[in-house]
């Protein structure tokens, strides 16, 4: 545990100060999970009363439409190149307002992660000073990247979108299929081989570890 735990201090060391009286009081109130690849964190109409801070592996949070229609929301993975919406799967929308959740979160390989339930959120925040500062951090954090995905979304267009992704996240192109990944940019498979082809075209790249 100590050294799953090390990770999670580390990503919190980069906003606050932690001492080790902090770190305890963090050990006590979180354990750690092992998830099966394509468990469900979260189902599409519960509420969302858990956090994961991903440790090792991947997983997608997703909406589905009337019509059985996936789009991916987020990835979720921990490497260099994680941000916050990467690395905690959650949905704080459910969480923070107790209605059912409208995502999914599913795990596309073995996860292993720290779980807090909200009780234990409650009771970090409420008993710590600096963990309330750092989760303040986290929740604007949290507030601007979704604002920017449903810009990214309303105002690109497709091929737009996936430039974008090239620019920012390419490393999503090795880590997740091609269906997340076109999913993710609101347009099917077959949409993305061609947005592919035309860029290839143009002497565009496809991303890291991608061929034609």
């Amino acid at each position: 545990m100590n050294e799953y735990l090390d990770s999670f201090f580390d990503f919190i060391g980069n906003e606050v100060e932690l001492d080790d009286d902090t770190r305890l009081f963090i050990s006590r109130h979180c354990r750690l999970v092992r998830v099966a690849r394509g468990e469900l964190f979260l189902n599409n109409g519960q509420v969302c009363n858990d956090v994961y801070f991903i440790v090792e592996g991947r997983g997608v949070s997703y909406f589905t439409d009337t019509k059985g229609k996936t789009t991916t929301w987020f990835f979720h993975f921990n490497s260099p190149d994680a941000q916050v919406k990467n690395i905690f799967a959650v949905d704080y929308r459910s969480f923070l307002s107790d209605r059912p959740s409208d995502l999914s979160i599913q795990a596309t390989s073995e996860i292993i992660a720290i779980h807090f339930t909200k009780r234990q959120i409650e009771l970090l925040t409420e008993g710590s000073d600096i963990l309330e500062t750092w989760i303040a951090k986290l929740n604007e954090k949290s507030l601007i990247m979704a604002y920017n995905r449903i810009a990214t979304l309303l105002i690109f267009s497709a091929t737009e979108r996936y430039e974008q992704l090239l620019r920012d996240e390419p490393y999503l192109l090795d880590l997740f299929s091609n269906y997340h990944i076109a999913t993710y940019l609101n347009i099917t498979p077959q949409s993305l081989s061609r947005i592919r082809a035309r860029l290839s075209k143009k002497g565009v790249g496809l991303g890291p570890g991608k061929s034609k």
